[in-house]
């Protein structure tokens, strides 16, 4: 595919996003089946978590589903991903089965780790997902070297990079864009800026709080863009990937989002208030903006209730074979260990 002309605005590194194109209906449809099986997933998790079904940590995506599920839209079979530990939805987009991902959450052996890993640490080649990684920002550069891989072996897939805005300030990001960058590496760096971080508004860590920007040192270009909309991702992502199937190097995207619960199950998210957290629900949910576009279309609200009711039987069953899969041997301790 050609990649687009560039822009003054991309020129300079940095463009805002206009009004997105439309979705077809089957494309809204299947946008909201994603959302919403990413939604009820991390909502019983979230319970089985409460219950103690799940222990260690665990991080919720919960009002986040259109970055990852517009961003997979415009991918095509050979595209990796490779995220931080906020990531059970990716892997639910990328098309990893509902029972091995919460399997993996209550440590049984039916699980993408075989139970070992935990919520920060599932993989599957089969889909092309690479982690689920615990150490803040170290996705980055092996996101990078993903890219690298591409062009040595010289096929045209992309690294789709994803990292939040605490991640943005760390060393390695920026050692991974000089990189990419000088070797023109084929790597989408998604940066979910969903406000806070761990805890910490933008506001107060970030010098420059314009994500999109964060290459422009690199000559690397960016778009923000509004993360709450399927259709705003899905057209960004659209272009960035054309960007890089046409050997232009690596481009940011700063999804403009928001996470309804707190950092983890442990976060009481003190640090803002739940007038905010309300008004974004009320005016900018993903899933809603979705849902009330195929109500406006003439869907009918049994239709969509109906797919509501066959992602909560998926959400349910998976979390019947986790809470009664067995677990590991103590013969496995040590198997697929690098040590």
């Amino acid at each position: 595919m050609a990649a687009p002309k560039k822009s003054a605005a991309k020129e300079s590194g940095q463009e805002k996003a206009g009004s997105p194109p439309d979705l077809s209906q089957e494309q809204e449809l299947k946008a909201l089946r994603d959302m919403l099986l990413i939604r009820r997933f991390e909502e019983k998790a979230g319970q089985l978590y409460g219950m103690g079904a799940i222990g260690g940590f665990c991080h919720l995506y919960i009002g986040q589903e259109a970055v990852v599920v517009g961003m997979q839209m415009a991918l095509k079979l050979g595209d990796q991903v490779i995220t931080g530990y906020r990531d059970h939805g990716h892997m639910l987009a990328c098309g990893m089965e509902a029972k091995g991902v919460m399997a993996e959450l209550t440590g049984r052996r039916g699980g993408y780790s075989k139970g070992k890993g935990g919520s920060m640490h599932m993989f599957s080649l089969e889909k092309h997902f690479y982690g689920g990684h615990g150490i803040v920002g170290a996705q980055v550069s092996l996101g990078t070297g993903l890219g690298f891989a591409n062009r040595y072996r010289g096929n045209d897939s992309v690294s789709v990079t994803y990292f939040g805005d605490g991640a943005a300030n760390q060393g390695q990001v920026y050692e991974s864009f000089n990189m990419a960058e000088l070797w023109k590496l084929p790597v989408i760096y998604v940066i979910e800026n969903n406000r806070y971080a761990m805890g910490t508004s933008v506001s107060r860590a970030s010098a420059q709080q314009d994500f999109s920007k964060r290459g422009a040192s690199f000559n690397i270009p960016g778009k923000q863009v509004d993360g709450m909309d399927v259709r705003a991702v899905k057209a960004a992502a659209d272009e960035a990937v054309a960007w890089c199937r046409g050997g232009n190097g690596p481009i940011i995207l700063e999804m403009q989002t928001y996470r309804y619960r707190g950092h983890s199950m442990s976060d009481p998210a003190k640090y803002r208030t739940r007038e905010e957290v309300e008004k974004v629900r009320h005016d900018q949910d993903p899933i809603e903006q979705v849902r009330n576009r195929l109500l406006e279309a003439k869907v009918s609200e049994q239709d969509l209730k109906a797919i509501d009711a066959e992602v909560r039987e998926i959400v349910n069953a998976a979390a019947d074979f986790a809470q009664h899969d067995p677990e590991p041997d103590p013969s496995e301790l040590y198997t697929d260990v690098y040590r």
